[in-house]
């Protein structure tokens, strides 16, 4: 034991310097404070509902209402019991509370793949904090993307597996990939992991071109060979978060339309081009992993009290405060993405040191890191380069299934980094043996410093406009009512871009400065090697904490009482919760009901706050809530109250819609439609309780022809649970029943008195029955066959991984033993 300490003391000094450094940025934390996080409070409303029968039940429903008139609970939270992952990630988070636990992830994933490149302990240590610490690690944490945060934090990891595989590691290398890829693919952020497949695909390409050229072919099939498994397993093992998901996703908004778009050109499966590009880089805004304010920063809340806005505010005569608050209302961020919580930065002297490796570095390693690098980056400008983009959006399999695709630059946040400590690595090693050095060295610093001194010195080289800018200035005018008041105020905030712009540009520099003296003086060997790491790890500590700090700091936690209790009962919602019938719906117009789940914390309600929606519901928003809203749609969902906001006093409303269909009613007439086109335009204007709209595909199912008018018949609702629903009724004669629940044929089945039936599809996307006369008993039950194969798959998964990492580690004990 006692030489195992001492083998390891430097890895575990490292370990103790993280957690050093994890404590001190989330002091909070220990203090009982939490992040409040817009996500994380979204999430809360669209859980309520399943945990609250979690808490009756001792597990949660797989089906909730309380979203877009329905949908599975497995792509809201899942419990996950027999993946084994689940437990690992429960040991992580006793280290350290969230979002602590992420960020040490991020440390020490990012320290193992340095290891394995076979950096030096501080040396990788410093690559470990330039990786974490890029600035929208911390962002992503701080707009409550938790998921993906620790989807990213796994990808380094992962990466340092593939490298020991292919370096001729048979046991650690293929064991690891299975335990990190399957702890990534756990967090059920598809998009990340997609990614990281992405920028892998390249390297692998770089692999098999050097093993043909060395003629290394069977070494190279045998790591890939073992990887492939490492693959299936962590593929097995989140079973339940896989299948699932692949199979809701094709009825979602990310599979294949029901109604094609002509003005689509016929195209029919994954997202809209203009949605998935709605976040895209800015080609000029990559200026920001150098210089963090050059497009102004988060897009509101940057100006202080001594900004050209303040004072123009001040001079019309505004209070103090009233300035500095309307000031920090107006977008300093001028890219042209809707907006930002900040800029993608990697630190200036990290950029420094990775032009600087693009000269030095010798490892054959750079060639992939400056292709992904180069690929991912071309990917990011999504609609402003469409060259690139379109051809992976329509040609590359899933590509076109996530949005936001300047994420995609979580891989340069990575590899640039990567790359800055391989050209310390580099300069420590072999320095003596770079050809001009010297010269290197200073073109490097020439190229970095030259963009720098540029911005700082003239920062109207820069725009700081947007392309909308135009219309900015129209909407002043409107608010103002003065277009004079409104071109001079659009001025004063152009001064303020500039001025943060040219500010971080000073900043950048004399970091850039630092960085290279430091080099410069360690190659005239001036310096020890050690001052180097040392002065280069806290000069980047110091670049990219600060910077951090201007996103996720100590303001950004409240008291814990706060994070528990974030959505707050309105009077609206108490005055609702009085009616003594609690299964109908609402819909809240107070804000964007199809994008806020707030609602859903208290309620059954037709919005909801998810990422991909059943395209089905969709649609109807498209066809039956564009612009006005379809008030038959509404009766068919059984929205019973609307919740309005007085335009004239804020004062929130409620309208009692008497319209409302119920949980259930027999209509008098079942008409077919021939595509699912025509039955989205027969419920544009219609009855839904007197007549339902049935698509031809089920003429198979229903028999139109022993339905009778529904006279003296009765049915209702008797027993409400999220996965299970009972109906009674009373019919003289075949019946059509329609019910306010949203058809899903991937787990629901319906019974009647223990018999099964056929579920129809009716008016769209509801659940329709044909019922036999007299008086039955009807059941819904959700029970999805996927989840039970895949707890199955997932438990055998679970079981080989673990006795696989028990195996290696046996065997490479009795190895060392040996030798």
């Amino acid at each position: 034991m006692k030489n195992w300490f001492k083998e390891n003391s430097s890895h575990l000094i490292v370990t103790a310097i993280f957690f050093v450094l994890v404590f001190f940025y989330f002091s909070p934390v220990w203090q009982g404070k939490a992040l409040s996080q817009h996500d994380v409070m979204q999430a809360m409303g669209s859980q309520k509902e399943l945990f609250d029968y979690k808490a009756q039940d001792g597990h949660a429903p797989q089906w909730t209402n309380s979203m877009f008139g329905g949908m599975p609970t497995y792509q809201i939270w899942y419990e996950h019991t027999t993946n084994v992952t689940t437990y690992l990630s429960r040991v992580i988070k006793t280290v350290f509370p969230s979002p602590a636990d992420v960020v040490l992830i991020y440390l020490l994933g990012s320290y193992f793949l340095l290891c394995v490149l076979r950096i030096k302990p501080w040396l990788a240590a410093v690559g470990a904090i330039a990786i974490t610490f890029s600035s929208y690690n911390f962002i992503y944490i701080e707009a409550g993307h938790v998921n993906k945060a620790y989807a990213i934090a796994y990808l380094a990891p992962i990466i340092g597996a593939v490298l020991l595989c292919y370096r001729g590691s048979k046991l650690w290398g293929p064991i690891l990939l299975a335990v990190f890829l399957a702890l990534e693919i756990r967090t059920n952020h598809v998009q990340m992991t997609y990614y990281l497949f992405i920028a892998l695909l390249v390297f692998v390409g770089f692999e098999l071109y050097y093993a043909i050229r060395d003629k290394k072919v069977p070494a190279f099939a045998k790591a890939t060979g073992l990887q492939l498994g490492a693959m299936a397993i962590a593929v097995a093992v989140n079973a339940t978060v896989l299948f699932p998901t692949y199979e809701y996703s094709k009825l979602t908004t990310r599979g294949k339309a029901n109604i094609v778009k002509v003005e689509e050109g016929g195209k029919s499966g994954g997202l809209d081009k203009e949605y998935a590009y709605a976040w895209s880089q800015g080609v000029g805004e990559n200026i920001t992993f150098l210089i963090p304010n050059a497009y102004g920063g988060k897009t509101q809340g940057v100006l202080g009290a001594d900004s050209h806005v303040v004072k123009f505010f001040v001079g019309l005569g505004a209070p103090q405060s009233q300035a500095l608050q309307m000031a920090q209302s107006l977008p300093t961020y001028w890219g042209e993405k809707s907006f930002t919580s900040g800029p993608w930065y990697f630190g200036a002297g990290i950029i420094f040191l990775f032009v600087l490796g693009i000269f030095v570095v010798k490892d054959r390693l750079k060639w992939w890191i400056l292709s992904a690098i180069g690929l991912t980056i071309l990917l990011s400008f999504g609609r402003h380069f469409p060259f690139v983009s379109d051809l992976f959006f329509d040609y590359f399999p899933m590509y076109n299934k996530f949005r936001a695709v300047e994420s995609i630059l979580i891989i340069p946040s990575i590899l640039i980094p990567l790359l800055a400590v391989m050209a310390v690595n580099e300069l420590i090693n072999r320095g003596s043996e770079i050809v001009q050095l010297d010269k290197k060295v200073l073109y490097s610093f020439g190229i970095v410093a030259a963009i720098c001194l540029v911005v700082a010195l003239m920062p109207n080289i820069l725009a700081f406009k947007t392309s909308t800018h135009q219309e900015f200035i129209s909407m002043l005018t409107q608010n103002f009512g003065d277009a004079n008041l409104a071109n001079q105020l659009s001025a004063e905030l152009i001064k303020d871009r500039a001025d943060l712009a040219s500010a971080d540009a000073w900043r950048s520099l004399g970091i850039v400065l630092v960085v290279f003296a430091l080099t410069w003086f360690f190659v005239k060997k001036k310096l020890s090697a050690n001052v180097l790491v040392i002065g280069v790890g806290l000069i980047t500590l110091l670049d990219l904490w600060t910077v951090d700090k201007r996103y996720l700091n100590n303001d950004t936690f409240v008291s814990e009482s706060m994070t528990k209790n974030p959505i707050q009962e309105r009077e609206v919602d108490q005055l609702i919760r009085m009616d003594k019938d609690p299964h109908y719906r609402v819909l809240d117009l107070t804000t964007n009901p199809f994008s806020d789940a707030k609602a859903s914390y208290f309620h059954k309600s037709l919005g909801g706050y998810h990422a991909a929606k059943l395209m089905r519901f969709q649609e109807l928003l498209e066809h039956q809530f564009n612009g006005a809203i379809n008030e038959d749609v509404l009766d068919m969902f059984n929205v019973r109250y609307v919740i309005t906001r007085d335009q004239d006093n804020g004062a929130e409303r409620i309208q009692r819609r008497s319209t409302a269909t119920g949980n259930v009613w027999f209509v008098d007439k079942v008409t077919f439609v021939k595509d699912n086109a025509q039955e989205m335009q027969a419920i544009s204007s219609f009855d839904p309780a007197k007549e339902a709209f049935v698509h031809e595909e089920f003429k198979g199912k229903l028999d139109a022809n022993r339905l009778g008018r529904p006279n003296n018949a009765e049915i209702k609702l008797t027993s409400y649970h999220p996965d299970k629903m009972e109906y009674e009724y009373t019919a003289p004669n075949d019946v059509f029943a329609v019910f306010s629940e949203v058809y899903y044929d991937k787990g629901w089945k319906a019974y009647v008195d223990g018999e099964e039936v056929p579920i129809i599809r009716a008016d769209y996307i509801l659940r329709g029955l044909q019922l036999p006369g007299g008086n039955h008993k009807i059941e819904f039950v959700f029970d999805p066959q996927t989840m039970k194969v895949s707890n199955i798959v997932s438990l055998i998964g679970s079981i080989i991984l673990v006795l696989g990492l028990v195996g290696v580690i046996v065997v490479s004990r009795k190895k060392k033993k040996v030798a």
